[in-house]
């Protein structure tokens, strides 16, 4: 059975639409329980960021990120608004003493419900677009230049690639439910986890590899079955890809399967260390996070994590992972090694996608079913902003599954 999110995005996309979704051609599984605690309702209005790219074709009046502002800090010797994890003093947001997030880098964030992709602006946590549209984004990763937006659209079998400046888009078939998109180092192509509808007879088991001068598919990789995420190695030689038997490794030169590592049965989430000398990975239905030594791709350890640990992101000092264990509703913080757990910090409901920012400072944790995304300082393991598509409280059912960053060119 297909683990993806597929069933949560189209559930929630429908809920904000009023719409139903077409049956696929493959039999999809179910994902009732999850997709209906996920889809919320949302005001109905025009999108402030909508721009020249509405042939990508999203319901009207879907819900959508609005740009956001967060209100000013509480005077001093106020008490939190937010809630401290216990044992952990609290403290003043550090952005609020005035201490600069990353200025000059920029987030995409794959909105699945709304069928949008949200700019933000990592500096002031502010949504400054939702012009890139794609039916059921579930997956989006940028060229190092920050020429190109790739999103993965489960909902059309297509990859969108954007042009970042005139928001011209140009659809990609790749095949049925892309998961998710990964761009290579080098900005030279662009990988899609074709999902599929089916683990069986029919099901997908490759990866479309795209020509990001030309954006046609240029090759497919059979990895195995049911290809979910995908992330490269730093030099850019191997590209790991989670799938439903496990843990496969591209050789990007010859453009197929150069191995697997074996012993990561139904695995989810992947990251690569900075370094590349160790690959993280999730399996949700043991909750264990799994730290595997990439020279001589054997699994290191095993880590007992959180409840459904589903996403995983490397620091880029390589001194520790963080794991959205998305029953827990919180952010797992390990050592790299995975030896030490050292915090559990809570987040929104359901988080499913976690990235860190370029220069480490910040991991950001999006959440699906509460529609937002809580920001991590990772000097101490606290959140200390959460961006949201409207006012404190605004609930869009937008399920960020994807989170991507750039440095501004």
């Amino acid at each position: 059975m297909v683990r993806g999110l597929r069933g949560l995005g189209l559930a929630a996309a429908c809920a904000a639409a009023g719409t139903a979704p077409i049956a696929p051609p493959a039999a999809a599984p179910s994902a009732a329980s999850t997709a209906a605690s996920i889809a919320a309702s949302a005001p109905d209005g025009p999108d402030p960021g909508a721009g020249p790219s509405g042939e990508q074709g999203v319901q009207p009046g879907a819900p959508s990120w609005a740009a956001f502002v967060p209100p000013a800090p509480a005077r001093p010797g106020a008490p939190p608004s937010r809630p401290v994890r216990k044992g952990v003093p609290y403290a003043p947001s550090p952005w609020v003493r005035g201490r600069p997030a990353e200025a000059g880098c920029t987030a995409y964030i794959a909105l699945a419900g709304s069928g949008r992709v949200a700019r933000v602006d990592v500096a002031s946590h502010t949504v400054t677009s939702t012009a890139i549209r794609a039916d059921t984004a579930e997956g989006v990763a940028v060229t190092p230049d920050a020429r190109k937006v790739y999103v993965a659209a489960a909902g059309q079998y297509q990859v969108i690639a954007v042009d970042a400046a005139t928001l011209r888009a140009t659809p990609i078939v790749v095949g049925a439910y892309p998961q998710d998109v990964a761009v290579s180092p080098d900005g030279s192509q662009a990988y899609a986890a074709v999902t599929g509808g089916d683990t069986g007879p029919g099901g997908s088991s490759a990866v479309a590899v795209i020509d990001t001068r030309t954006d046609t598919v240029i090759r497919r990789v059979d990895v195995g079955a049911a290809p979910r995420r995908i992330a490269f190695a730093p030099d850019g030689k191997d590209a790991y890809v989670t799938t439903a038997r496990g843990l496969a490794v591209i050789d990007t030169a010859k453009g197929e399967v150069a191995g697997e590592v074996p012993g990561i049965p139904d695995a989810q989430g992947v990251a690569v260390s900075a370094d590349g000398s160790r690959v993280y990975a999730t399996r949700p239905d043991a909750d264990l996070l799994y730290v595997v030594d990439a020279a001589h791709r054997t699994v290191t350890r095993r880590v007992k994590a959180g409840a459904e640990p589903w996403a995983v992101a490397a620091a880029p000092d390589g001194r520790k992972v963080y794991v959205a264990d998305m029953n827990s509703d919180s952010a797992g913080v390990y050592d790299a090694t995975g030896r030490r757990h050292l915090a559990d910090v809570p987040v929104g409901r359901r988080p499913a996608s976690i990235a860190a920012t370029p220069d480490g400072s910040e991991v950001w944790v999006g959440n699906a079913m509460t529609g937002t995304v809580s920001v991590i300082d990772t000097s101490s393991d606290e959140v200390v902003t959460t961006i949201r598509g409207g006012p404190p409280g605004a609930t869009l059912g937008a399920s960020p599954l994807d989170i991507a960053f750039v440095r501004n060119p």
